[in-house]
């Protein structure tokens, strides 16, 4: 290998990929707090009331509404506190993908009527 081609291999590894693993488990947290919201405002009639911000769309108004904000924040907070940083990617994939499939899951009645 000549030394320009693991220069620019090291550079590649030393970039700060943190706003990058910020927006991947963001996404995941987001899937899995939409998934779960809707979940406890089917169940709970407590939750349900308080999840309706439209009456015309019901709780479902509500569900998406703090989803889209909770993701927003914990976009976020994630990206100030790994912007400098090169982040394992493997485990903040791993974990989003986790989540993803979890918030996937709840919303299949077969899984989501055992709660």
């Amino acid at each position: 290998m000549s030394a320009s081609r693991a220069s620019a291999a090291t550079n590649i590894r030393d970039f700060p990929n943190g706003s990058g693993a910020a927006a991947v488990l963001a996404a995941g947290i987001g899937a899995f707090l939409s998934a779960l919201f809707a979940l406890l405002a089917d169940k709970l009639a407590a939750v349900k009331s308080l999840m309706v911000f439209y009456k015309p769309t019901g709780p479902l108004s509500g569900v998406t509404t703090c989803a889209i904000l909770l993701w927003l924040i914990a976009w976020l907070v994630l990206d100030r506190r790994w912007r400098p940083r090169t982040v394992a990617m493997g485990r903040v994939r791993a974990a989003a993908i986790i989540l993803l499939v979890l918030g996937v899951l709840l919303t299949f009645p077969p899984i989501a009527d055992v709660f």
